[in-house]
């Protein structure tokens, strides 16, 4: 029987710390229920003390998936971030309180200030306290991979005995090479399981020198039971462990791992590409396993090999991680059937018949403009669909709307003119610009009442031909953040503007309802 390798995800922590990746409470439990779907074991999601906006947010995710998964947050070694982890997770049926401190030299020299035994003091005391709070804490021995070893020993030994019942060693700046990392993870094994063996032994690899998922197979091999991970390998700097290639590592090689774990396989691919909706971070074409190309093979000797056997170029299916062998183009006559299909292959779950319906008319609109309708349009008509779905009626008082607008683009005086709607209030203006844009931007800008400033701006096409699909994201700093805006529309003037507006209000949502009206200009 394989061992089973459970399954941390953090790209809601982790992942999230990626500038211009931040999430809202309602996109973090959008995103937190396509896990439940894709069956992770465990969603760390957040860092409740960092902000009330965090905190909430890990609140809003344990109500939605606390009873389907185990939930957990991270905290500092410190009574209060400990409260706060408590405070939004204690809701979950299966709580975790996940404590982080470092134990290398140059942690504890640089960071703290303070001797090794008063650093591994801070540890024990911060288990003891969570453990009064919760039968199950998570002790992360943060750049465990260049901690001298009997230090590193003595603090999982020192915190286990204080009642921690998972340690997780991170690789914390990439630094590990897989055939090292693994004999760490063996020796700690080894003892742990010696002095507990109740205690899971867990992993957390960032990607600096490329070996992120190298390191956590080689950590598997060595005792590890548990893996942290984040879609797409969404993280800070390089990034962290992908789910996905570390999942269908031990899947196509389970003969030689002897593990596997509890992950559908087949929502792969919707959760990745609902992942790059939602932050706008486009994954590489050639990304292993949910990349574009992933499956694609150009070159002659290759096709010629797969139609005679596809196990000579294809070492798992398309089929086994949520992608079709072959893309089904859909016309205006393909019919409900085949359209449902293909919006469920993007993640759509309708709540109701007539939820499917308007999206299905949206879909033919499209279908009889277009006449074929590709893979890549389903995934913008599902997103767009999401996003205008009717909201609260308190939030939805609080955000812009787009109502109509029209540019004026010339070599002398760009202009752009719109109409905003904000609740009942109708707003009207005109701006000029250096282009076509600037103007449009400007205009929007002062209409909303925000100064905010545009620190990027990307725009690419999601579809073929000349009706394209084409998809703006945009990254907007206001009062020292960066809100992220994103937008698809088949006229890239209009999803410009759609995107800018959808940064402007992931700033009112980031503000405590009045707050936006005292930042104001004029």
């Amino acid at each position: 029987m394989s061992r089973k390798i459970i399954v941390l995800d953090t790209t809601l922590r982790d992942g999230e710390q990626v500038p211009g990746a931040k999430l809202n409470a309602v996109q973090k439990v959008e995103f937190a229920r396509q896990l439940e779907r894709l069956q992770v074991d465990i969603v760390e999601a957040g860092f409740p003390a960092s902000s009330r906006g965090d905190f909430e947010s890990v609140q809003a995710v344990t109500r939605a998936v606390g009873r389907q998964m185990s939930v957990t947050a991270l905290a500092r070694a410190v009574k209060s971030d400990i409260d706060a982890v408590y405070e939004s997770i204690r809701e979950a049926d299966q709580p975790l309180i996940h404590i982080v401190l470092g134990t290398s030299n140059i942690h504890v020299e640089k960071k703290f200030n303070r001797s090794k035994d008063a650093v591994m003091e801070m540890g024990v005391e911060a288990v003891r306290y969570a453990k009064t709070l919760l039968p199950h804490v998570q002790y992360s021995t943060e750049d465990a991979s260049r901690s001298d070893f009997d230090y590193l020993w003595r603090t999982i030994e020192a915190v286990v005995k204080a009642g921690a019942t998972m340690i997780n060693v991170p690789d914390t700046v990439g630094y590990a090479e897989p055939h090292e990392f693994g004999e760490l993870i063996r020796r700690i094994n080894e003892r742990l399981k010696n002095l507990d063996d109740r205690v899971i032994l867990s992993v957390h690899c960032h990607n600096d020198l490329g070996l992120a998922t190298a390191n956590t197979l080689s950590a598997i091999r060595g005792g590890a039971d548990k893996v942290e991970v984040t879609v797409n390998g969404l993280g800070e700097r390089a990034g962290n462990t992908s789910l996905e290639e570390v999942v269908m590592a031990l899947k196509v090689r389970e003969a030689l791992f002897g593990c596997a774990t509890n992950i559908r396989t087949t929502e792969l691919l919707p959760t990745s590409r609902l992942l790059t909706h939602l932050t706008g971070l486009d994954v590489q074409v050639n990304k292993a396993i949910t990349g574009e190309n992933a499956f694609a093979h150009s070159s002659g000797i290759h096709q010629d090999g797969l139609l005679k056997d596809k196990r000579v170029y294809e070492i798992m299916s398309p089929e086994e991680v949520g992608a079709e062998s072959m893309e089904l183009v859909l016309t205006a006559r393909s019919g409900r059937h085949a359209f449902k299909h293909a919006a469920a292959r993007m993640g759509f779950e309708p709540k109701d018949d007539a939820d499917f319906e308007a999206l299905f008319e949206k879909f033919l609109a499209l279908a009889d403009a277009r006449k074929e309708v590709y893979d890549h349009d389903v995934f913008a008509l599902v997103n767009g669909h999401r996003e205008a779905q009717p909201k609260d009626e308190a939030v939805a008082a609080r955000l812009f709307e787009l109502e109509s607008f029209q540019v004026v683009t010339n070599e002398l005086c760009p202009t752009a003119t719109v109409k905003l709607r904000r609740g009942a209030e109708a707003l009207k203006g005109s701006a000029v610009g250096d282009g076509p844009i600037d103007a449009l931007y400007g205009v929007i800008r002062e209409l909303a009442g925000f100064e905010v400033r545009l620190k990027h701006y990307k725009i690419n096409s999601l579809s073929r031909g000349e009706e394209a699909v084409g998809r703006v994201n945009i990254q907007l700093e206001y009062d020292g953040k960066t809100y992220a805006g994103r937008a698809m529309d088949t006229d890239i003037i209009k999803a410009s503007a759609l995107a800018f507006l959808n940064g402007i209000n992931a700033i009112v949502l980031d503000s405590a309802p009045g707050e936006e009206a005292a930042v104001a200009i004029g």
